[in-house]
C-alpha cells in the first residue's frame, strides 16, 4: 500500500473517535517477534516540548511484558472493515497465539523506529519509549473508578512515546 507521511506540526485528526470508537493496535516488537495488541484508551499531545503518545497496558498482559523491554511502539487506525481483527487482537493473548498470522496482518517495517507497522493500517504513528509509569490507588481522587475500572487493582502502567513519524495510507 502507497503511504505518504503526515508533518507532525499539521497532523489533525479526531483522536477521541480513533481511540474510543474505532480502537487502535499498539504494537510492540521486531519484524520477527511483535505483538499488537487492540486498545481504546490513550493520548496524543504536547509534553516536553515534543509531541507524545501515552498508552495504558495492565501488567498481565503479554504486550505489557513486552513493552517493559521496548525502546519503541506503533500505534495503527485501520478502515471499519477490520473491526473484527481488532477484536480478535484485544481478546487474545500473544503468549497463546500468533495474532498477526491468525488475522492476516501484514507486518512492516517503520520509518524511524523498531516496532513495526501494518500494511493495512490507514494511519501510522511510531513512537519512541521516552517513560514509563504507573497509576497508585492513593492516588486516585475518584474511588469510585477504583471499584469500576479496577476491581483487582491491576492498575494500568503507562508508556509514554515520543512521536517520531506519522503516515497515511494514500
Amino acid at each position: 500500500m502507497q503511504r505518504k507521511p503526515i508533518d507532525l506540526k499539521t497532523f489533525n485528526t479526531p483522536i477521541f473517535r480513533v481511540f474510543g470508537d474505532e480502537w487502535m493496535l499498539l504494537n510492540v516488537g521486531t519484524l520477527t517477534k511483535m505483538n499488537p495488541m487492540t486498545i481504546g484508551w490513550g493520548f496524543l499531545g504536547t509534553f516536553w516540548s515534543r509531541p507524545i503518545a501515552i498508552v495504558g497496558v495492565r501488567p498481565q498482559r503479554y504486550t505489557y511484558e513486552m513493552l517493559s523491554e521496548a525502546d519503541s511502539f506503533t500505534l495503527t487506525a485501520f478502515p471499519p472493515e477490520m473491526r473484527r481483527t481488532l477484536s480478535y487482537c484485544g481478546s487474545h493473548s500473544g503468549r497463546d497465539t500468533d495474532k498477526v498470522l491468525d488475522r492476516g496482518l501484514t507486518p512492516i517495517p517503520s520509518k524511524v523506529v523498531n516496532s513495526p507497522g501494518f500494511n493495512e493500517a490507514r494511519l501510522i504513528i511510531e513512537c519512541q519509549v521516552a517513560y514509563r509509569d504507573q497509576l497508585e490507588k492513593d492516588r486516585f481522587v475518584d474511588n469510585a473508578l477504583i471499584d469500576e475500572i479496577y476491581p483487582d487493582a491491576d492498575f494500568h502502567h503507562l508508556i509514554w512515546g515520543e512521536v517520531r513519524h506519522i503516515e497515511e495510507a494514500g
